[in-house]
């Protein structure tokens, strides 16, 4: 059905509908309800700090993260990450991004790296077609990043005009919805995500899929979720940048599809597509770097710092 985990919930929860009922409490949440951060232990790189703690979910549960902080006394930028859901990857969790945290940390910068509701520990997939475990994660998703943002501005060494978020696979979409709903944010990095159910429903895939589930079934659950469109909510980011990063090698998400979603997107943008499989590559990180760097307000690292940041792994596609 899929190439890679990321379109599970996107073919799952897609809408050709045009039904607008978005609920209005759907990403709420109450911000006077405790963080309660627990800290399980600290590893120095130099004088990088590592911490691995953990802060209450808006849905219940505890959301693990890493927390990376730079020596001094700030005001630092901050970075809220996101990781993708490739399910055969040692990196589907709060790993993938965490080395190139720990670069930017000498740029001064303060990250936080959550893993995501699909990606914890004890969880039990729901592989029924359709179901309401999918809704009910992206929801969850999207108000733990909100939370991750309250961390951070919690902060007194953080900078609260300079935080930006970056997101790759399923988190680019969680990030989609982020950036419509969250304005504390100065700039987002959008890796290789699916942003539009509109123009995914065009797709000879979705009519296909439409059809092995039955259209009557998906077409009353795709209308009861009408809403829940990214394109609905990236196309209100502004007044944050956002950086758009597509890679070429892709057989869903192909180029043609990432530049539909470029239009969605509201100004100020930036696109490129890169000759790269969905991990992206060294050049997508040199410059989202430097976009970072740009938006806020960083001092410039060294090339052989950026050179240093492992690779991604691009594991095979796993079995439909």
């Amino acid at each position: 059905m899929r190439t890679f985990a990321l379109f599970a919930f996107i073919l799952l929860a897609s809408t050709l509908s045009a039904q607008e009922t978005q609920p209005s409490h759907a990403f709420d949440y109450d911000q006077n309800t405790p963080l309660d951060v627990q800290e399980t232990w600290v590893e120095h790189r130099g004088d990088i700090s590592v911490h691995d703690i953990s802060y209450a979910s808006a849905k219940g549960g505890r959301v693990p993260a890493y927390l990376v902080v730079p020596s001094g006394k700030g005001p630092f930028a901050a970075v809220l990450w996101g990781h993708w859901y490739w399910p055969n990857s040692e990196f589907f969790n709060r790993k993938e991004f965490l080395e190139e945290a720990i670069v930017l940390a000498q740029a001064r910068v303060v990250s936080l790296l959550p893993t995501g509701p699909g990606a914890r520990p004890g969880r039990v997939q729901n592989r029924t077609p359709l179901n309401e475990q999918q809704i009910t994660e992206l929801i969850q998703a999207v108000l733990d990043l909100k939370r991750g943002a309250d961390l951070l501005l919690a902060r007194k060494d953080v900078d609260p005009q300079r935080l930006a978020y970056v997101g790759h696979s399923y988190h680019a979409t969680a990030g989609g919805f982020l950036s419509g709903i969250d304005k504390r944010f100065r700039a987002f990095v959008l890796m290789a995500g699916g942003l539009s159910d509109e123009v995914d429903g065009k797709t000879e895939e979705y009519k296909q899929y439409r059809q092995k589930v039955g259209p009557e079934k998906f077409d009353a659950f795709v209308a009861k979720y009408a809403w829940l469109d990214p394109g609905k909510f990236v196309s209100h980011a502004a007044p944050a940048t956002v950086f758009l990063q597509y890679a070429a090698k892709e057989d869903f998400l192909t180029p043609a599809r990432a530049r539909e979603y470029e239009v969605i997107v509201s100004e100020p943008k930036k696109f490129k597509l890169y000759e790269a499989p969905h991990a992206l590559n060294a050049e997508a990180r040199r410059d989202r770097i430097a976009f970072l760097t740009e938006q806020l307000k960083l001092k410039a690292l060294s090339p052989d710092l950026i050179r240093g940041i492992p690779e991604l792994p691009q594991p095979p596609a796993p079995n439909p």
